[in-house]
């Protein structure tokens, strides 16, 4: 069954932050690293993974993006450091 994703990038901890929605987590958290996608990513380069949710459903990851996207900020940092207080890159757990 297919897996989509809602993602939070950062530049680093307490930085910019970028929410995206994808089908390919490791692929599409490989675009921002490496800066292969032009846009708000690359140019304020959010590399670090530092956050993300999984449905089978792409209808309720979209939902939940916009939901996120219109979030004030220190509830975003707030649902990030839930599960990540450190702001540790997640990219080495998904790319394992």
């Amino acid at each position: 069954m297919k897996q989509y994703y809602v993602y939070i990038m950062a530049s680093r901890k307490g930085g910019v932050i970028y929410i995206g929605v994808t089908g390919n987590l490791i692929k599409r958290v490989h675009q921002h690293r490496e800066g292969l996608v032009d846009g708000f990513s690359k140019q304020y380069k959010t590399k670090r993974l530092v956050y993300f949710e999984s449905s089978i459903d792409i209808k309720l990851c979209i939902e939940r993006e916009k939901q996120l996207k219109g979030w004030k900020r220190q509830w975003k940092i707030g649902l990030i450091e839930t599960v990540n207080p450190e702001w540790e890159d997640l990219w080495i757990d998904i790319a394992s």
